[in-house]
């Protein structure tokens, strides 16, 4: 695919959300940087929050790390790569949409779209690259998790619409962020146990408070354009509500290892995760555009503290 013209080397504010200085610039040639960014590679918190909730259920039917057969790992690769596919093409979705709003938000107005580097031709074939690559890993799968992955589709595609119409847009997110539990638990187990969509619940919250934070970053630049957010809704009481939603999330996270016989580690790492909670929310300054990147993007540590959670979890130290 030819560009129109390229790349512009920028200087980035400190609230901007593209890290021109990562390595898959150093390591690529100029020609496709712009794609790079429009898939967001050199934003990876996006695809680890994508992929992680997906890991929990794997490792949690599989029985933890005890019981992980070669299978296991095959399937943590392969949901691995989807998670950077399939989040690459959400981003381009929510781009295509969002291209003349993103032009009025310091954070994204140098996004390629935004800025006129990329076609909308050129994003739509690109796109579309994208998803057939998804489709070619969804079908390594079985049946009932490529119909849950095909039914996941919707709430990718209604989340940009989501914040023009409801001050709710992360509730979109949460559900579309945490399907990868479901179709984890559909590879693996060929079915839909409780435990695994109380994981997908408890995603749902999860979501709803770190992508609280993150809309914090927009509030004046959503406020004057029209956009809504929880952020914008909660204002003042959002570590408030952010709180509660975590509160949720752990608890339902208990409850997950109540019901799958977890051992004493995986209570130790769940409370470990619950500090770290604690921290991010203690420590969080909603005024500070750069402090909410940095305390959204902490939730990958979160979400790692809870991999090792399910991971060893279920290893009897008695």
């Amino acid at each position: 695919m030819a560009f129109r013209a390229s790349y512009p080397m920028i200087v980035t504010t400190p609230h901007t959300d593209i890290q021109y200085s990562h390595f898959v610039y150093r390591l690529t040639p100029p020609k496709i940087w712009p794609y790079l960014s429009l898939m967001r590679l050199d934003r990876p918190i996006g695809t680890w929050l994508l992929l992680l909730p997906a890991w929990w259920v794997i490792a949690m039917e599989m029985g933890g790390i005890a019981h992980i057969k070669p299978i296991t790992f095959y399937y943590f690769c392969l949901f691995g790569l989807g998670a950077i596919v399939m989040r690459g093409a959400g981003c381009i979705i929510n781009d295509l949409w969002d291209r003349d709003i993103d032009k009025a938000v310091e954070r994204t107005k140098n996004r390629p779209l935004a800025s006129g580097q990329v076609s909308i031709k050129q994003a739509s074939l690109f796109l579309s690259s994208l998803m057939v690559m998804g489709l070619l890993i969804l079908i390594q799968l079985p049946m009932l998790a490529i119909i849950l992955g095909f039914i996941s589709l919707i709430p990718v595609v209604l989340y940009p619409l989501a914040k023009r119409v409801t001050w709710y847009p992360q509730a979109v997110l949460g559900l579309t962020f945490n399907f990868g539990t479901l179709i984890g638990a559909a590879a693996i187990s060929h079915d839909l146990s409780m435990a695994a969509i109380l994981v997908y619940c408890a995603g749902f919250f999860w979501t709803l408070g770190y992508d609280t934070i993150y809309a914090h970053q927009d509030m004046a630049d959503d406020g004057v354009i029209g956009i809504k957010s929880t952020a914008i809704k909660f204002g003042i009481y959002s570590a408030v509500f952010i709180s509660l939603f975590y509160t949720i999330f752990f608890g339902l996270i208990y409850v997950t290892g109540l019901i799958t016989d977890a051992q004493i580690l995986f209570y130790i790492f769940w409370m470990t995760a619950c500090l770290y909670a604690v921290w991010q929310i203690t420590s969080w300054n909603s005024h500070n555009p750069a402090d909410c990147l940095r305390k959204f993007r902490s939730n990958r540590n979160m979400g790692l503290i809870l991999f090792g959670a399910y991971l060893c979890g279920y290893i009897s130290l008695i």
